[in-house]
């Protein structure tokens, strides 16, 4: 898949009607972070979320028990979201290969081509640059392009 172009609308909201487990890599627990606010809204959306963190691993966040590695989970992840720099993808998406994910997403600002080819070819569904949590919600996002102003 080309993850320069625009993904179809229709990949994106299968992986987001697939997925119950989303382990967060890169969870904050300063509420006043990007990925501190997505991990809020896809939990209050009814996601399994595991955050990842090994500066805040035996912690919780939101309630949540904090592990420091992908491996430390004890049950199946669908989907391993990435709060990282780029150059940290390849890394994470073989932890992600290694316990059996089926989505690496890394979220806007977040790409690597290697870690996407190196995620399929392992049979990986991934989505690069874009926040699952925006596109959970675009569908009601219809502009009324002909509505006076």
């Amino acid at each position: 898949m080309n993850h320069e172009e625009e993904y179809p609308a229709n990949y994106l909201a299968s992986i987001l009607s697939d997925v119950k487990t989303i382990a967060m890599v890169g969870a904050s627990p300063d509420a006043t972070r990007f990925s501190y606010g997505v991990l809020r809204v896809l939990h209050e959306q009814g996601y399994n979320m595991i955050p990842v963190n090994p500066r805040e691993a035996g912690n919780e966040i939101r309630g949540l028990k904090v592990v420091a590695s992908l491996a430390d989970i004890q049950e199946p992840v669908d989907m391993v979201q990435v709060f990282r720099a780029s150059e940290a993808l390849p890394a994470i998406a073989q932890e992600a290969i290694d316990i059996g994910a089926k989505v690496l997403w890394g979220q806007i600002g977040v790409y690597n081509e290697d870690a996407a080819k190196l995620a399929e070819q392992a049979g990986l569904r991934v989505v690069m640059d874009r926040c699952p949590k925006i596109e959970l919600f675009r569908p009601f996002w219809k502009p009324k392009l002909n509505q006076d102003i």
